[in-house]
C-alpha cells in the first residue's frame, strides 16, 4: 500500500470499530431494560427478580400489604 492509502485505511477502520462499539452499548441497554420484568404496583420501580421485588416492597412500602404474587417468595 502507498503511505497515504494506509493512513486512510486505518482511519476508516477506526471509525467502523467505533460505530460497532456504539451499537453494542445500545444493545446492552436494551437487554438490561428487558431483564426488568417485575414492576412495583405502588411506585412503578422495575426489578429483575421476585426476591429483589419482595425486599423492595418490604423496605419501601411496609404499611402496604404484600401482593399475592410475593406472598410465597423467600427473601
Amino acid at each position: 500500500l502507498q503511505p497515504g492509502r494506509k493512513f486512510q485505511f486505518q482511519q476508516k477502520n477506526a471509525k467502523k470499530q467505533a460505530g460497532q462499539k456504539k451499537k453494542q452499548g445500545h444493545d446492552q441497554k436494551a437487554a438490561a431494560k428487558a431483564a426488568l420484568i417485575y414492576t412495583c404496583s405502588v411506585c412503578r420501580t422495575q426489578m429483575p427478580d421476585p426476591k429483589t421485588f419482595k425486599q423492595h416492597f418490604e423496605s419501601k412500602h411496609p404499611k402496604t400489604p404484600l401482593t399475592p404474587e410475593l406472598a410465597d417468595v423467600q427473601a
